[in-house]
């Protein structure tokens, strides 16, 4: 790492740690614990994805998708039967990682991102609302205009501090002006403190204490389930978009293995574990973050912060981590697509405002699930298993395949018939401009096609196939012609590239 990078995930690192500390009170109490039981999640989260992780700069903490299904089990059941079944999510998401199971994460239609995108920011903009009230109800009017002018404070330092200097992150900047602001002139508002006190030590090792029974396992094994499903899907999301936004590839199999090994620790240390936190990783990857040491960073401020700083933290005007939060919804909503739907299928439309409004008004999990079996059902109404191609000669005389359609395990069976090695000329060139390699079956037809021309004595040309393509073919690694101004990137879903 050079100064520069180390000095942005370093400051870009306090700021996360200031922005976990309100979400993992929030969802704390959502989920029936107390304050530290979240904050201390958050710590061993956030320090064991950041350290061992499939995607560097992605932050993990307490979260709400998790602390809604988490209030069942604590209120039926009791808190330690909580701590038991966040050591078997974890041990579940671990399984899920041994077995390579993360590929299929990269076979979920970009039409469904946009959409969890969309809900997520929307569900962000939404849970701001509620710092707003005091005890279900609005704040006086005072306290609201109060609040609210800090609010947009922030937001404003966030904006247009970038224009004059990008020394430190302006987020982080923001907070201090503010928390500045109200200490200075004595300013009556909404603190971290009225969430609850962040005071506390080291967290405890701590054996949940549940019979070793059937009977037990019968209990947790429901929620365990579920507790794994959403927060692997949530991360495993996460991390596609984060992939997208830096033009790089995360590992998502190592990504589970994390999540699931900080999910076990933080049950054996009586906590309600976590997952990814898309609002905290985008706030770290918009301020530049690209490291695991900022991830790292934010786990040891948040525990200093516990252990020495709660009088100084629980000062901070809750607004500023409120204009904050608003940022990174703005920033996060894909306004693009909203054009966009005027321009795709109506299919894909449909598609990403159900998995917006579905995210919204149910939960992640139901809202992705439902995307993506709206997607493979149409999937495979129009692409069938079929494969289309039309030939040509070129000037030189070779003969060109040109291929439209997306290649995968059920078209990859027709594919070779399309082709004849024996009766073709020496020089053959396959198009894929207009078509997609999606999985490991079609990879290897690709690799057994290149055979049996080499077989033949024929020289085959690969052309306009993505990096992921190249870096998994075999016999036909050769026979490709990189383009780096031409060739797709798309990700396919492979073991290889978990």
């Amino acid at each position: 790492m050079t100064p520069s990078a180390i000095k942005t995930d370093f400051f870009s690192g306090i700021t996360v740690a200031l922005a976990l500390v309100p979400e993992a009170i929030a969802f704390a109490l959502v989920a029936h614990v107390s304050p530290l039981t979240g904050l201390y999640a958050a710590f061993f989260l956030c320090l064991i994805s950041a350290s061992l992780g499939g995607r560097p700069g992605m932050i993990s903490g307490a979260t709400g998708a998790l602390a809604v299904v988490m209030v069942s089990i604590v209120t039926r059941y009791g808190v330690e039967y909580l701590y038991a079944s966040v050591v078997l999510m974890g041990v579940l998401q671990l399984l899920f990682g041994v077995f390579k199971l993360g590929k299929f994460i990269r076979m979920v239609p970009h039409s469904v991102m946009l959409g969890f995108v969309n809900g997520l920011a929307l569900v962000m903009t939404v849970a701001q609302a509620g710092h707003f009230k005091s005890g279900g109800q609005w704040l006086a009017v005072p306290q609201l205009v109060v609040m609210a002018a800090l609010t947009v404070l922030t937001m404003a330092i966030i904006y247009l501090l970038p224009r004059l200097s990008r020394a430190l992150p302006a987020a982080l900047v923001a907070i201090l002006i503010v928390a500045g602001v109200v200490a200075g002139f004595g300013i009556d508002t909404k603190t971290v403190g009225d969430m609850g006190s962040i005071a506390g030590g080291l967290p405890q090792f701590h054996l949940p204490q549940v019979p070793l029974t059937l009977d037990t396992l019968y209990i947790v094994l429901p929620y365990s389930l579920v507790l794994a499903a959403i927060g692997l899907l949530e991360s495993l999301l996460t991390l596609n978009l984060i992939d997208d936004i830096t033009d790089s590839r995360g590992q998502p199999n190592r990504e589970a293995l994390a999540q699931g090994g900080g999910n076990v620790v933080a049950g054996l240390f009586a906590t309600m574990g976590g997952c990814v936190l898309i609002g905290q990783s985008m706030i770290n990857i918009n301020n530049g973050a690209r490291h695991r040491l900022s991830g790292i960073v934010a786990a040891l401020f948040l525990l200093g912060f516990i252990l020495f700083l709660a009088p100084w933290i629980e000062q901070i005007p809750l607004a500023a981590l409120v204009g904050l939060m608003l940022v990174v919804s703005q920033k996060t909503f894909a306004w693009g697509s909203l054009q966009a739907l005027r321009r795709i299928p109506r299919q894909d439309a449909i598609i990403v405002v159900g998995v917006t409004l579905i995210t919204v008004l149910t939960d992640l999990a139901v809202a992705v699930l439902c995307g993506v079996v709206f997607a493979a059902l149409v999937f495979a109404w129009q692409h069938a298993k079929t494969i289309r191609v039309t030939t040509r000669t070129d000037a030189q005389g070779w003969k060109v395949y040109e291929l439209e359609g997306s290649l995968f395990f059920a078209s990859a069976a027709n594919f070779s018939e399309l082709f004849a090695p024996k009766s073709d000329p020496e020089h053959v060139v396959i198009e894929f401009r207009r078509a997609r390699v999606v999985d490991h079956s079609a990879v290897e037809v690709i690799d057994a096609l290149a055979a049996r021309y080499q077989q033949a004595g024929k020289t085959l040309h690969l052309r306009h196939l993505s990096p992921d393509c190249l870096e998994l073919l075999d016999k036909a690694k050769g026979m490709v012609e990189v383009n780096r101004f031409e060739d797709p990137h798309y990700h396919i879903a492979d073991n290889r590239l978990g």
